[in-house]
Parts: C-alpha cells; structure tokens; sequence
C-alpha cells in the first residue's frame, strides 16, 4: 500500500503570494486512525503556512517520539524535518535555531512527549526563549502504548477500561505562563477557525510560542468519563475567538467596543483578541494565570491566546550571535586567526 499522495491537482487552486496552492504544502497521506485530532492540527499547520505564504522550503519540522510525533510527515513534504529520540525534541530545535535563525521552526509534540520524558528539556526552551511554535497534541493517554493515561490526564478521569486517574494532570499552558514563556495559548483541534489564526501568530512571534492543543484519541480516550474526548471538550469548551493580520493585508476587522484587544508582533501583524472577560488583557501574566487557574477550578477549558509578550526577545538576541547561517560564513569569519582570539580572551579576564 502507497502512502504517497497523488500528484493530481485541479487546475485552478486558488494561490497565495507566492504563487503555491495549499497542495505544495501537503505531506504524505496519514497513517493515524480515521477521527484523529491530530490530522486535524495538520491540517491547520499546512493552511497556516499556506496563508501566511512562507515558503515551505524555508520551514523545519521537529519533532520526538509518539503519535504526535508521526504529524510532520502529513504535512509541509517540501521543508526541512528532523524527528529526534523521545522527549528531545527541544535541543534539537535549539541548535538548529541557533545555526540558522532564518528558517521558521514548527516543533509537534505530544503530552507524554512533553509532559513526562521530555519535561526537563521543555522548560529549558522556555526560559531560553528559542525561536519557533512549539505545538503539543495533547490527548491525556499515550496512544502508542494502549492508551495508558499521561501526566496530563485530569484527576478523576476514567480510562477506557474503567481505572480512575488519581493524579492531578500537568496543565502545559498554566507551566509555560509560569516559566515566562512569551506566547501561550490553548486550542481544541475541533476549531481549526481558532487554531489556524493561532499557529499564524505563532509563527510570526519572535521568541517561543507555545500552543496546546486539546486533541481527543478516538481509540482510547474518546469515551464517557474521559475528560479529553470530544463530546467532553465541546460541552465544556470556552472560546475566545481572535483573528491574526498580517502586516502587508488592511486591517478590516471590527468588533463590538470593549470587547477586543489588538496585539502589534514584531513584523507589523496583528492579531484581534475578542475576549471572554472585557477585564481580560492578553499581555498581563500573572492576569493569564488567574483566568487559567479559575476555568480550571471552574471545569472551564480555556481556549485562545492567553498570553503574549509583543517586546520578547528570542535566545539569538539575548545571546548576541550571527545574523547570518553558519553555513554561509566563510573561513576568515569562523577562524579569525590568533590576534582576534586573544582579544577575545583579554575582554573575558
């Protein structure tokens, strides 16, 4: 059996700025269990891109171990991926941004990819501030292994075959607003309208953009009593609908007044936050904090951007490093020579 897409496309697919339709950002067919959230989120990263009109051979795809892991072989074929061991993902993505900061990094995880082996690493990312979206598919149970629950199972949630989980689960998005990270958000990959926007401000941020996705398993987290499946997610959903401008396209959004915040990033782009609560303001952490802590003692998923810092600067700037790929710099600028060394060691004493 072929996994290859084919190659046959209508004639008239409508084209972004640079002139690809949004099949030139197609990967090859997946191999997930029909219903999956994460095809789902696959398919907003691949509209995402299109959208956004980045060339996908200026795109890195990383990832770790796990279904989640599998995703960026069903997306963007044409762009640059490492899938590294599991739970280390984030130093791979670290030394890639570091030696070529003009490529745009995507890394896909998962909850146990994240949550659990992968935890230390995660948080390092954070406080670093590395360059790139960082998407974790987070369905509470490790679909590689029979569904057994993940360090983000919710207290009190009942496995498929009938077990309680008796620990309070791991909320990623409340970990990241703690670590300082400089863009968190939430989203439910049943609401591509809210996903998609959300990964295009992702991407355009300058720094580390976290966003979790409650993403359900239909083969073992998807039943009554499991509280991220998707009858579970919709009933208690709580949304906050935004809208992301790129800086070359008109701003035209309107909203009723009091009722939306507008963010400037770096790039001139925009993103309009139509807000829950009208005291709610997206740059205010430890405000974030409170909204997320309160929906969650309310039974309330929080879903949108939660937070955003528009002055952060990224692991490159703090470190003061190239502006230019490694790999373009010529010998006499990677081995000055012996002079310029030993001023180097001078300044350091």
């Amino acid at each position: 059996m072929s996994y290859i897409k084919p190659k046959f496309r209508h004639p008239r697919l409508p084209t972004n700025k640079l002139g690809f339709t949004v099949a030139d950002y197609d990967g090859a067919i997946s191999t997930l269990c029909a219903g999956c959230g994460h095809d789902s989120i696959s398919a907003a990263i691949r509209n995402a891109c299109f959208q956004s009109a980045i060339p996908p051979h200026r795109i890195a795809k990383v990832s770790g171990i796990g279904c989640s892991s599998k995703m960026p072989t069903y997306f963007l074929g044409k762009s640059h991926g490492f899938n590294s061991v599991h739970g280390r993902m984030p130093s791979v993505a670290t030394g890639a941004s570091l030696a070529n900061r003009d490529l745009t990094y995507i890394g896909v995880s998962g909850d146990g990819d994240t949550a659990s082996i992968g935890m230390g690493q995660f948080i390092h990312l954070i406080r670093r501030n590395v360059n790139m979206t960082y998407i974790v598919a987070n369905n509470g149970c490790y679909g590689l292994t029979k569904g057994q629950d993940s360090a983000t199972a919710d207290l009190g949630s009942v496995a498929k075959g009938g077990a309680v989980n008796p620990f309070d689960g791991i909320d990623l998005a409340a970990l990241a607003l703690l670590q300082g990270a400089s863009f968190v958000a939430r989203s439910f990959s049943g609401d591509k309208g809210q996903l998609e926007p959300l990964i295009r401000a992702a991407m355009a941020h300058k720094g580390f953009a976290f966003i979790d996705v409650v993403s359900p398993c239909v083969t073992f987290n998807n039943h009554v009593g499991s509280t991220k499946s998707y009858a579970e997610t919709r009933e208690h959903l709580d949304a906050m609908p935004l809208d992301f401008v790129p800086m070359r396209e008109e701003i035209t959004t309107q909203y009723a007044e009091g009722t939306t915040q507008a963010v400037t990033l770096h790039d001139g782009s925009a993103i309009h936050l139509k807000k829950a609560d009208a005291t709610y303001k997206a740059n205010d952490r430890r405000a974030a904090m409170d909204v997320v802590q309160q929906a969650h003692a309310d039974g309330r998923i929080l879903t949108g951007l939660l937070y955003l810092d528009p002055d952060s600067q990224d692991l490159n700037q703090n470190l003061n490093l190239a502006t230019r790929p490694l790999n373009e710099l010529g010998k006499d600028e990677l081995c000055p020579g012996s002079k310029v060394l030993k001023s180097i060691n001078e300044g350091l004493r």
